[in-house]
């Protein structure tokens, strides 16, 4: 076997026992982590864009201010906020 086979060998074992080590030890608290982000950006937009939604919980001074960094995720966030909710969506 010339080296180069062998190393692209070893290196797809390293690749492969970091991926296995990783999936058991910190997949889960990444997964946990990015849904929680998720939520404090919604609940942010929430606080900040309520008005939208015919919550008005800032006055709209603060809310124009802070409109250039929140429109490109208005669209998903009022789909996520006024989407029906039942039992199913709260287990998972």
């Amino acid at each position: 076997m010339p080296d180069e086979e062998k190393l692209s060998f070893f290196e797809r074992a390293k690749r492969g026992m970091q991926d296995f080590i990783y999936g058991m030890s910190a997949h889960e608290m990444t997964r946990q982590a990015l849904k929680t982000r998720g939520s404090m950006e919604h609940l942010f937009i929430l606080i900040t864009m309520g008005d939208l939604l015919g919550v008005p919980i800032l006055p709209p001074y603060y809310s124009l201010r802070l409109l250039p960094y929140v429109v490109p995720q208005i669209a998903t966030w009022k789909r996520r906020m006024l989407r029906e909710k039942d039992l199913v969506d709260a287990l998972a």
